[in-house]
């Protein structure tokens, strides 16, 4: 791997994933406060449209989609140090906001991030809404079926919040590098995986192939599986850690080598490569 640094930091989705769980505590303290249970998922859903949660989802959106562009832009920098396509890498770096690619990109993340953030407390109301109905038909006290929402509300919370932190920063990063790739005018990325035993099957398979930003693979498809979730890029599907590497040079990586085309994983030398139009600075 030429740049290992195009890799998400996972610094970043803790961050996201801390914040809203500080997001989903302050959301309890207010359900403490609830005399009934039968009240909790009402409660859930007016906090989630106060004035106070709608702005702590925006901040934090903000915060989280500026981190990622951040680091993405330190990157891009370090690869613009080399090659003949650096000069136009850097040169595109100088006015990212402002480039409509970048810029657009940027502000679809915090749009797209705060929406999600403000929806989260419908699904853990609707959570809420079933425990208790099935605890209050148990014939539980309703002083005991508050008791076991708010016990459980950590466990309710935490997990989703982590597949949103881990979800959505994986999505956004790789928002901002096709931005930038389309700015920098590179269509090839490599598609790379974390290399470990938590990557699922399909993504395995795509460990390593080259991919046009204009023609992403079904890698469920690819791999014969029945459940498929339609064509995409690496990074951006729910709970995955894969991410693109942008093909900045033909040396940074070792020929003949895989790539994705015609819908399906196929070995090509840089000559066969170049033949249909594949493309890198040199």
């Amino acid at each position: 791997m030429r740049y290992p640094q195009w890799q998400l930091k996972r610094s970043v989705e803790r961050r996201y994933g801390a914040a809203l769980a500080r997001m989903t505590q302050g959301l309890r303290t207010e359900l403490s406060r609830v005399r009934s249970p039968f009240l909790l998922a009402a409660a859930i859903r007016r906090y989630a449209r106060s004035p106070t949660y709608q702005k702590a989802a925006a901040i934090l959106a903000r915060s989280i989609a500026t981190h990622i562009f951040s680091d993405g832009h330190r990157t891009w920098r370090e690869a613009a140090r080399s090659g003949a396509k650096g000069r136009v890498v850097y040169n595109a770096l100088q006015t990212e906001l402002g480039q409509t690619a970048v810029g657009t990109a940027f502000w679809d993340v915090v749009d797209h991030n705060a929406e999600i953030i403000r929806s989260m407390p419908e699904r853990v109301a609707k959570q809420v809404a079933e425990m208790v109905a099935r605890e209050a038909n148990e014939g539980l006290r309703p002083e005991a079926i508050m008791e076991d929402v708010l016990e459980k509300w950590p466990h309710m919370t935490r997990a989703h919040a982590m597949l949103i932190a881990r979800t959505e920063s994986s999505k956004a990063s790789t928002a901002l590098t096709r931005a930038r790739s389309a700015v920098a005018g590179i269509n090839w990325y490599v598609w790379r995986s974390e290399e470990d035993s938590r990557v699922r099957d399909s993504h395995r398979l795509m460990d390593g192939v080259l991919i046009n930003w204009d023609d992403p693979p079904s890698p469920e498809a690819l791999a014969g599986e029945r459940r498929t979730y339609g064509n995409y890029h690496a990074g951006d599907i729910f709970n995955c850690r894969c991410y693109p590497e942008p093909l900045i040079m033909f040396s940074d990586i070792r020929w003949p080598h895989k790539v994705y085309y015609g819908g399906r994983i196929q070995m090509m030398t840089l000559a066969q490569f170049k033949a249909i139009g594949g493309a890198a600075a040199a």
